[in-house]
């Protein structure tokens, strides 16, 4: 049985762990990599079928979603994008291309980039087929493991409440699939992890 109390540490230490090896990633192995994440992502059903996608934008040293969100925007498909509200939860707006995007200085945190369009409503979340996640590891269950915010646990809370069923699925780096994650009761598994050599299905 899971321990929530000793999982928090541990998934700490795990956040740290990983945060280490993207920070010691080159540019041109970041690149490479968001190149074929975006090929393997645009190959899911989930988001060939999707008319309504909510993604993010990645910043760091995050698995990059740049090309996947341009690819998806001259698709036709209406892709949510995330706004950071001071309580840490999230508004949405709709992409329309990179010049929408701006830098956002959020206090004590990262720079994130942030669309400027009209803000729809933390229940704009509610009308995606499919949401694409972040994160940090995936382990073989499905459980993701966030970045300790809370802003997408608010998320995948508020799509339980409403009964809605979207496609969770996670991006991530090919060594951030690994054999458990610290879970905690409010954690929910994802559908799929799509990676650069490939997709991985839960359940």
């Amino acid at each position: 049985m899971d321990q929530p109390g000793s999982d928090k540490g541990s998934k700490r230490t795990l956040r740290g762990e990983i945060l280490a090896v993207r920070g010691r990633l080159p540019e041109g192995d970041t690149q490479e990599a968001a190149a074929r994440l975006a090929r393997r992502a645009l190959e899911l059903p989930e988001l060939a079928a999707a008319r309504t996608v909510a993604a993010y934008v990645s910043v760091g040293g995050e698995p990059g979603t740049h090309a996947l969100l341009d690819t998806l925007h001259a698709r036709g498909t209406r892709v949510l994008l995330p706004v950071l509200l001071p309580d840490n939860d999230l508004d949405w707006a709709a992409y329309a291309g990179p010049d929408s995007l701006t830098r956002v200085q959020h206090r004590g945190k990262i720079a994130l980039l942030e669309p400027t369009g009209p803000r729809l409503g933390p229940d704009a979340v509610l009308e995606a087929d499919t949401v694409l996640l972040p994160g940090l590891a995936v382990d073989e269950r499905g459980m993701r493991l966030g970045r300790g915010g809370g802003s997408y646990d608010r998320v995948l809370a508020r799509l339980e409440r409403a009964g809605a069923d979207p496609a969770l699925v996670v991006l991530l780096y090919d060594t951030e699939v690994v054999v458990r994650v610290p879970r905690e009761a409010h954690d929910r598994p994802v559908r799929a992890v799509v990676t650069p050599s490939g997709v991985r299905r839960f359940g």
